[in-house]
């Protein structure tokens, strides 16, 4: 099983930037692809990211192209989702997934991320 945990979130004005990191723990993390979706509320949860296994590929929604940017350091099982010119729409709680062939998707708990206007 893999566990996952979220930090970085914060309240940020718009134009700023946040960095969120993703750390995993119970396998290993280089086995699984990883995603950033978001929910913000009373909407359903979105794709905004994903990385391959050893970082080669990278996809983004349309929303976020240009300006967050996914990476991983499968070292420190982490992966990171940089966040800059950040918009008072992209406020939400922010989840990873991690998947892999045979498993459940796994998620972590989430991290608020609030851009003031």
């Amino acid at each position: 099983q893999v566990q996952l945990v979220e930090s970085g979130g914060g309240l940020v004005q718009a134009g700023g930037s946040l960095r969120l990191s993703c750390a995993a723990s119970g396998r290993t993390f280089s086995r699984y692809t990883v995603g950033w979706f978001r929910q913000a509320p009373g909407k359903e949860r979105k794709f905004v990211a994903h990385i391959t296994l050893s970082g080669g590929s990278t996809y983004y929604a349309d929303s976020v192209k240009g300006r967050f940017t996914i990476s991983r350091d499968n070292a420190k099982n982490t992966v990171y989702l940089q966040m800059n010119s950040l918009k008072p729409e992209d406020t939400a709680v922010y989840y990873c997934t991690a998947r892999t062939s045979g498993e459940s998707d796994y998620w972590g708990q989430g991290t608020q991320v609030t851009v003031s206007s």
